[in-house]
């Protein structure tokens, strides 16, 4: 994708916060939205969870070598081409391209489910980033210690709400389709659907 497609700041520019991955999607859609570099409806926020809220990803940043991370839940932006044939995939925590095509990113990132363990299965939760934009709410609780010490420096914006909610992030974490927006589907049922195989 060439620099002026983009319809993000470089990622060097993007607002970013270390383990708030879904603030960080949050960020980059409202980036789209204020600025109009793209429609929204071309745009999907895709929650990456399971049932044991056990996943692995390669080729992240805080990865080493070939192994991949086993987050809880990870959170990528999924933009739909003009003709809706192909997708690129925002990742701020990723070491590929930022952007980079999902064809790559389920190469080298999410890689495939058969070898692995049930318990790392993936799912994933795809969510129209306008509807994510309207509904989404989160007061850190999530990253503090009962203490209430932050296991991690929360971003220095104030927490995003809703007149509705204050924290429904478990609502998108979920891979129960009857929780929450969104479509919840299978690694392999994501691929088909996404990339045709």
């Amino acid at each position: 994708m060439e620099p002026e497609d983009r319809i993000t700041p470089s990622r060097e520019n993007c607002v970013y916060t270390s383990c708030y991955c879904e603030e960080n999607v949050w960020k980059l859609c409202e980036f789209v939205r204020a600025e109009r570099t793209a429609p929204l409806e071309h745009l999907f926020v895709v929650f990456i969870s399971n049932e044991n809220r056990t996943v692995p990803l390669w080729k992240q940043k805080s990865g080493r070598g070939d192994q991949p991370v086993i987050w809880d839940y990870h959170v990528i932006l999924l933009q739909r081409g003009p003709q809706g044939s192909s997708f690129v995939v925002y990742d701020l925590d990723s070491e590929l391209e930022f952007p980079c095509s999902l064809k790559l990113y389920a190469a080298e990132a999410l890689r495939s489910d058969t070898h692995l363990r049930g318990c790392y299965h993936r799912k994933l939760r795809v969510v129209p980033a306008d509807s994510f934009l309207c509904n989404f709410a989160s007061d850190r609780s999530h990253m503090k210690n009962s203490d209430g010490s932050w296991k991690m420096p929360p971003p220095a914006y104030p927490p995003i709400h809703t007149a509705e909610s204050q924290m429904n992030l478990d609502d998108f974490i979920s891979v129960s389709p009857a929780v929450g927006w969104g479509d919840v589907f299978s690694l392999d049922h994501f691929l088909l659907v996404h990339l045709g195989h």
